[in-house]
This record gives structure tokens, sequence and C-alpha cells, in this order.
């Protein structure tokens, strides 16, 4: 079998065991990695009703075929758990150099379940895996941890995924850490480890990994490094995700003063050309890849410094500790930035969370005697940073924002619950639905919360700027208007779902995989998995394999009693904007019931939004019905 060892690790915290799995090869295809395969093992061997932060949650970790590969945008990995946040299925990705290296130590991925009674970290290497003693590190920062663990084990190319302080204290949006910058950032991943008591997964692999057609991965290789710089991905690497800001800003989409207005007065100084005018220090890359897409930023002098080793702010973190809270100062955002980094918690959640407190504050429901003195009007800097830390620590009022914004909202009364913007109690990035309206459908039904990053965007779409040729690959001849959400715009929005599940489940970047902008096709990303395992496998296979995702993940949230009243967006994105080109635009709550009713019957899911058994047969995971019946 090409592109994959052939072997799973387990990991019982409780019982300190280590036991290797090894499926047959129908398994790998029929699931591919990832984010099926994680959510396979939660359906499996999880009990319905466990507690997020217990220790009968399980967390999987999973990379897929291509991941070690020679070409840009393979080197990710998928964290899936029951989410602390939203009680429903919980999804994360992250690149960087430690799946690549992951992929070389024997193993495709990890299925960890129990809790340890005291600190511990995993230990995997060529092959074998032990257990050893973290009460040492426990409590250190990201920072700390990776190069204690590199000199305890004598190696300073030993790739070390964590926890920070944040994940220890149940921060609800911990994140996991790699390389001291990457994070499986979203749903509370690192809460889910930090409840186990698991501090680190340190790895150093060398074995090679066998691919099926070497020539066809370096041809991919060669085709997307000629072509970089033609391409839309080439000013992502010049910007970063931050080159967004602006763009957002012009079209009235850049969320601001916790979703008030779609335009910030203040966003010159935070977008990414003014990063690389200023702060940026470097521009660095996940395992092989051309696009060179992550901030490295350096302040050596004023009230904020900033370390490089912990990275710089994408576009999300620019836009929720930012427009979100009225703030334009980017050494403050950077700083809490470096924190988030250094603690491990989610920059979207965090910031929103801040967000939604100035809300409060400015409308006299959270006051200075809650806050601990800090005046949490919009545009305070300061109150951002202070209170980034402050929750990492479960210190002062940001003990409270530590659960985010959703749980915090029910000490304050059902008026500050109403200014949360949030679905299935997970933070809305910074994408607007009231521009970008297929948004509203993939925010509201998403199975693991909002995420903008589970289908393909409203622009891309449009008869004016549509990808024609691209989107034909998958069937999508009929742009339409970004403010509409009729039938053929739903079934754009599932079609491209289907798309970035799959490549949840294969594990490749969305940013240099797809279906629109990015560097390589969707043709490209199925030539990928064949050159990788030597399946004969297109374009159907590949959409199949994200269909099956999503109907694995919407399986996981019925069990756990969700329903279609899930499925909704928060009463602020119900309400006109105010200012810019989106002033007096909102979602009508009719038009988003109506798209669902479409997406669920295009899905072949009950009224309720939940997997019928005749399209779980058809996905071949008939079993996933008894599952979700019993």
């Amino acid at each position: 079998m090409s592109g994959y060892n052939g072997k799973i690790l387990h990991v019982d915290l409780t019982s300190q065991s280590i036991t290797i799995e090894q499926p047959p090869d129908s398994f790998y295809r029929l699931y591919g990695g990832g984010s099926a395969m994680g959510t396979y093992y939660l359906l499996k061997n999880m009990p319905a009703g466990a507690d997020p932060l217990g220790p009968d949650n399980m967390l999987t970790l999973f990379t897929a075929p291509p991941t070690g590969a020679a070409v840009s945008g393979q080197s990710r990995v998928s964290a899936i758990a029951k989410s602390p946040v939203t009680g429903a299925i919980g999804d994360a990705q992250a690149g960087g150099f430690w799946p690549a290296t992951f992929k070389r130590t024997g193993f495709d991925g990890i299925v960890i379940r129990g809790k340890s009674e005291t600190p511990v970290y995993l230990w995997i290497h060529d092959g074998e895996a032990e257990l050893r003693d973290a009460s040492h590190l426990w409590g250190k920062i990201t920072g700390e941890v990776q190069a204690a663990i590199q000199d305890e084990l004598g190696d300073k190319k030993i790739e070390v995924m964590q926890v920070g302080p944040a994940g220890e204290n149940l921060v609800r949006f911990a994140s996991i850490i790699n390389m001291s910058n990457r994070a499986n950032g979203r749903t509370g991943m690192g809460a889910v480890m930090g409840s186990k008591n698991l501090k680190a997964i340190a790895i150093k692999g060398t074995l090679k990994t066998e691919f099926h057609d070497l020539a066809a991965l370096k041809e991919l290789a060669r085709w997307g490094a000629k072509n970089f710089e033609e391409s839309d991905v080439y000013t992502m690497g010049l910007y970063g995700t931050a080159e967004t800001v602006a763009p957002q800003q012009e079209d009235g989409g850049l969320p601001t003063r916790n979703w008030t207005s779609g335009v910030f007065e203040g966003f010159e100084p935070i977008t990414g050309e003014t990063m690389s005018e200023t702060i940026l220090k470097d521009r660095d890359t996940c395992y092989a890849c051309v696009v060179r897409c992550k901030r490295v930023v350096e302040i050596t002098e004023g009230e904020y410094k900033v370390d490089p080793h912990y990275g710089g702010p994408e576009y999300e973190t620019l836009a929720t500790f930012g427009s979100y809270c009225g703030v334009n100062d980017l050494a403050a955002i950077s700083k809490a930035n470096e924190f988030c980094n250094k603690y491990g918690m989610d920059t979207i959640s965090c910031g929103a969370t801040i967000a939604w407190a100035m809300d409060c504050y400015e409308h006299g429901l959270i006051t200075s005697q809650d806050t601990g003195g800090i005046e949490l009007n919009f545009g305070n800097a300061a109150a951002i940073v202070t209170l980034t830390e402050q929750i990492a620590k479960r210190e002062g009022f940001g003990d409270t924002l530590a659960e985010g914004s959703a749980r915090a909202a029910e000490k304050f009364g059902s008026a500050a619950q109403d200014l949360v913007v949030a679905v299935k109690k997970h933070e809305v990035p910074a994408h607007m639905p009231e521009v970008k309206r297929s948004l509203a459908l993939i925010y509201a039904a998403n199975p693991y919360g909002a995420d903008h990053q589970s289908h393909e965007h409203d622009p891309n779409y449009t008869p004016d700027w549509s990808y024609t040729d691209r989107m034909a690959e998958i069937g999508l001849l009929d742009p339409q208007p970004p403010d509409n959400l009729n039938a053929q715009k739903v079934r754009y929005s599932l079609y491209t779902q289907w798309m970035y599940s799959a490549m949840n489940s294969l594990c490749v970047c969305q940013f240099v995989f797809g279906a629109a902008w990015q560097l390589y096709s969707a043709g490209q990303f199925a030539e990928l998995v064949r050159a990788a395992t030597g399946w004969d496998f297109n374009l159907f296979e590949l959409m199949k394999i994200g269909e099956r995702t999503l109907n694995l993940q919407r399986a996981f949230n019925a069990r756990e009693g969700f329903t279609k009243a899930d499925d909704t967006l928060p009463k602020k994105l119900f309400q006109p904007r105010k200012g810019g080109p989106s002033d007096g635009v909102f979602v009508p709550p009719e038009q988003l019931d109506n798209a669902l009713d479409m997406y669920y019957e295009m899905s072949g899911w009950d009224p309720e939004g939940r997997p019928t058994r005749l399209k779980l047969e058809e996905l071949g995971i008939g079993w996933v019905a008894d599952a979700i019946n019993n």
C-alpha cells in the first residue's frame, strides 16, 4: 500500500498502554485520513453524551496519503474530538513541519483516550512510542517546552506538538500548537488535550514513506514552482492572509466593533502591506511549500516587544483583535497574537470574545467592577493585551472570558446574549455573510460551528469574476450574484463544502489546493492522491470522501442531540450593518431558512438535518445509522 504506513497508534492514558492497529487497505481508501478517520473513531469508540473535558472524550490526530511528499500544501494534520466549545464535533487543522515528520515515524495517526494521573508527554520515533513524565514541563509556555524537550531528547530537529498553559487551564478555546506558532486553532482541541494531562507529542522520523509515482509527484512540484508567481496565491506569499484586510474593507466586509459595522476607519495600520513595510522579519513556510505565507514579525522597541519565535498575526487575528475591537495598533495586536501562541489559544475566539465584552461594556451590561478596573471601551489596545494574558491564565476577568462569549454571556443576562456573534457557541470568523451570502448557510450548517474554511466564498462564483474552467471540473457552471441563496447557490455551497471536507480528510492546504483561486486545481488534487497511493482515483471519489466526512460529522452531532434549531445564525447577523458599502445590509432569516431546507434535501438528509440511512448506505457507511439511533 503506497502513501500510507498502514499503522495507527492507540494510546490509553488511563492505563498508560500503547498499542498499534493495522487496518485493512479498504479502510484507508474509504476514509482517506484526516477528519474522516478521526470522526470514524469517535463514532465507533466514544460513548454518546461524553463530557468534552472528561476522560471519555477521545482526541485523534491523523495525516493522509500525500503527507510528507515534496509537494506544496501537503504537510497538514487534523485534530478531531468532541468540542468543549460547542459540544458538537470538533475539527481543527495545522501545518508546519510536524505533520510531514510524523509520517516518517511509521504511523498514519494517533487515537488518544483516557486521562493520565500526572502530566506526561508522548515520544514517538521510528515506529516506537513511549509515555514520559512531563511534570517539569507543566505550566511552561510553548517556546520553553519545545526547547526543553529537544534538549532532553538530545536533538534540535525533534518536532513538538503541545498545549500551553491555556490548555492546562481548560480555556475552552485553547489550541494545540506546533513550532510554537502553528495551531490546530479552532474548536478547543487544546483544552481536550490539556484535560487529559497530555502536555506534548514529540516526534522524530527517519523512516521512508513509499509513494506510488515519485515522477508524477516531482512533476506536480515543478508545475507549482513554475506557476506560483502567475497564480492568485502569489500575493499571499508576499503579504500573508493579511492581504485580505484592505479588500474586505473595500467591500464592507471587515467586521468592526463586534459586527456593528462592516467598515473600520482605522484599517490601514493593520493591513498586510503595512505589516510587510514595518514589522515583518521573515516569511516562514511549511514543509516543501513554495508559498511561504507564514508571517514572522519582530518588535524590539516600544511598549509591546514581540518575539519572532511566535510568528505573526494572520488576517483573522488582525480582524478579531483589531477591527472587531476597534483597535488599529499593530504592535498591540501582534503582542496579543504572541500571547496566543505562547499560551496556546485560538486567536479568533479569543479576540471575538474580548470584542463581545467591549460591546457589553459600551452598552453598560458589563462594568469596570466586573472587569477588575479595566476600561473596556472599543479602541483600548492595552485592554486586548492584558485580557489575552488573563484569559490564558484564568486570572481576573479573564477567567470569565475563558469560557467563550456564549457561556460568559449567560452571567450577564439576555441583552448580553443578544450581542454574542457565535454559531453553536463557536465565535464567528472575520468573513461576513451579509456581503458573501453563502457563508450564512455554511456558517449555520457546518458541523463544528461557524468556519470560514469550510467552502468556497461567493466572489469566486459570480458572473463578473468566476473561475469558470476550474469550477466546471466539479460540475459548477452557473455563477450567481453574491447576495442570493437560490438553488444554484446552495448547490455551489454544498459541492465546495464537499471539496473542503475532502481537503481536511486528505490533509492538504486549502490555500494551495482547491476549486477556484488556489495554486492547484481540483483535478490536480486528485492527481496528487493518485500519485501518492496508486489508486485509480478521480474527482468523483475525491468529492465522495468529502461528502462522507460531512455526513460522519453531521451524524456525530445528531447522536449528541443537535437538530435544525442549532443550524442558525446569531441575532446580530439578522440586523442591519451600519456604514460603508454594507450599510443597512443583513441576512434575512427567511432566506436562510429556505436555503437550509434546500441544503438538507440536496444532501439526502431528513428535515432536521440528520443523514438518512439511505444516504449513509450510499456512502458505504451504513453502520453509522445504527450508531446514531442507539
